[in-house]
């Protein structure tokens, strides 16, 4: 199995978990605060992630480009998970979670328009599933 491959069926599996953890722990809390204790806990874990591998020392080695689109991505991060947070909160997690995961159709369209990504058929089917499931749950009354 490609190394790749092996990090994103790791990382599917915790984002699986996410969304239900975060769902049981936010009954006293709202959204805002629940999204705070959980972001406060990230940055921290990611924050010494890149101390222990001492990736941290190449951030002076980066383009002024590429930090501010990474800031730019930590801005739609940031909003992404604030709504997602507020969906959470009062719908149903198993709802607003495939509907959250519509992004991937997002994604592949500007992956292949801005990145130049390879099109294939895989991906065309693919993102036509989600968004057939986004329908579903949206308008099967």
């Amino acid at each position: 199995m490609q190394t790749w491959l092996l990090y994103a069926l790791i990382s599917m599996c915790f984002a699986g978990l996410t969304a239900v953890i975060a769902k049981s722990g936010m009954s006293e809390l709202s959204s805002d605060v629940a999204l705070s204790v959980r972001t406060s806990v990230v940055f921290v874990i990611v924050f010494i992630n890149a101390l222990l591998f001492q990736n941290i020392k190449t951030v002076s080695d980066a383009s002024w480009k590429s930090l501010m689109f990474l800031c730019i991505s930590g801005v739609t991060t940031s909003f992404s998970w604030i709504f997602y947070y507020k969906a959470i909160k009062i719908g149903n997690v198993s709802e607003v979670a495939l509907i959250d995961k519509g992004s991937i159709v997002i994604t592949l369209l500007l992956s292949f328009l801005i990145l130049k990504e390879p099109f294939s058929m895989k991906t065309l089917l693919g993102a036509g599933l989600i968004v057939s499931g986004i329908g579903v749950l949206t308008f099967w009354k």
